[in-house]
């Protein structure tokens, strides 16, 4: 870096004034040169994946990439000029860089969150009309509001439980919600729902999901609440977004959406995910072997594993290296039996494993602050234990085995948690 150039005046720095003076003297046959030098072909930029599926590889990404990418975002963004966005993920990801191109694209007001600690008083300062998260800040919205709700008491404390409960029976298709639910439902979001989109600035229509598999519980009570909550996948060798729920073409709960315009999936034999379109990556830099094992015949191979809902709504169900035999000579998919234990409200994390064995296992990474606001009611005996001795209590083992046994009721036999650790 050779200068820094500041908006405001400061004395001893320089001015940004000072570009928009120099731009004045570029010759329009000069600037016009240089734009022609730039093909849409031509590599835009070098986003490095995260190394989760190996060493992290450099994946090549053109200007026709991205800008395919943009205009099939902006198709399904509800939003016009001048609408406001905020933003709290790092652009140095895929996922981020594109949403932020489409709010440049469309003339969207980008706020830009002070922190992750910020986030909360950020949208009630900005209060965005479009954000995009990723579930885990998701999640902790969610667990922040439930811990508000169970600090009430009386009435209280069973008018908010009963409305999340009708929350979380919510449909985002009308038509499968019968007139007794939505006379539940406009009473719950009078009496308690309505907060909830208040408290998020009271003007989104659209929040987009990405990165990683969102609870189905989370997704419903939000929608419940009219935050306008769409789920999306795709990898950064797309550009990234392969596929969206959106209001223009109907959500699903638990799948991914449809493909987005200018995009191709397929589902090959064993149900991995293969993707063509203008968004698909030049390939690995400097890597031609893993290039020629990721795009085969112009496909991209993603090594996610999915199913299709209603015969199009992708239903992502693993990564294609995550699925296991167990010694019956069963196969194991560990996400959706993950995903079923963390929605829990006392299990924070789960990882099921079982390759070779007699059956599946689990380990648990317990919710500590819901195990205890739990024990205050239903084991007081326990308050005042250091965090090891309260969760290697019986009492504590048997809520955490009585959780899975509730997830296993959705699973084959062969499926099932038959033996259980966790850890803090």
């Amino acid at each position: 870096m050779k200068y820094v150039f500041c908006i405001a005046e400061i004395e001893e720095a320089r001015n940004w004034k000072e570009i928009i003076e120099l731009g004045k003297n570029i010759k329009d046959e000069t600037l016009q040169q240089r734009m022609n030098a730039v093909k849409p072909e031509d590599l835009a930029t070098l986003i490095y994946t995260s190394g989760t599926t190996g060493k992290p590889k450099g994946v090549m990404l053109t200007h026709n990439n991205i800008m395919f990418n943009v205009m099939a975002a902006r198709e399904i963004t509800p939003c016009q000029a001048y609408d406001r966005a905020l933003t709290f993920l790092p652009p140095c990801h895929a996922y981020e860089r594109m949403v932020i191109y489409t709010y440049m694209y469309i003339g969207i007001t980008i706020y830009v969150a002070e922190s992750l600690e910020k986030i909360g008083q950020n949208v009630k300062e900005a209060q965005p009309h479009i954000m995009t998260a990723v579930p885990r800040i998701l999640e902790k919205v969610y667990e922040k509001i439930m811990k508000t709700g169970q600090e009430l008491t009386g009435a209280k404390r069973k008018i908010f439980d009963w409305a999340v409960k009708v929350g979380e029976k919510y449909d985002p298709d009308s038509k499968k919600r019968s007139f007794a639910y939505n006379l539940q439902l406009k009473m719950a979001k009078k009496l308690v729902l309505d907060k909830w989109y208040e408290a998020l600035g009271g003007h989104l229509v659209t929040v987009a999901s990405g990165s990683a598999s969102l609870h189905n519980k989370l997704a419903r009570v939000f929608m419940a609440a009219g935050i306008p909550l769409y789920e999306g996948y795709g990898m950064t060798e797309a550009s990234p977004l392969i596929s969206v729920n959106h209001y223009q073409k109907g959500v699903r709960v638990g799948t991914v959406g449809l493909p987005v315009k200018y995009v191709e999936v397929k589902l090959a034999e064993d149900g991995e995910i293969l993707v063509k379109g203008p968004n698909v990556m030049q390939g690995y830099y400097k890597n031609p072997e893993e290039t020629a094992k990721t795009i085969i015949d112009g496909w991209l191979h993603t090594g996610d594993i999915a199913v299709l809902e209603e015969g199009k709504f992708i239903k992502i169900i693993d990564r294609k290296k995550e699925m296991f035999k167990i010694s019956g000579g069963k196969y194991v998919i560990p996400q959706p039996i993950e995903k079923k234990l963390v929605e829990s409200y006392f299990i924070e994390q789960a990882m099921v494993i079982g390759e070779g064995q007699k059956f599946a296992s689990a380990f648990i990474v317990p919710n500590y602050g819901h195990l205890m606001d739990w024990s205050r009611s239903s084991a007081p005996e326990l308050i005042g234990m250091s965090k090891d001795e309260f969760l290697s209590h019986p009492t504590i083992v048997k809520k955490i085995n009585s959780e899975v046994r509730l997830a296993n009721k959705h699973f084959g036999n062969w499926e099932q948690n038959k033996k259980t650790d966790y850890t803090s």
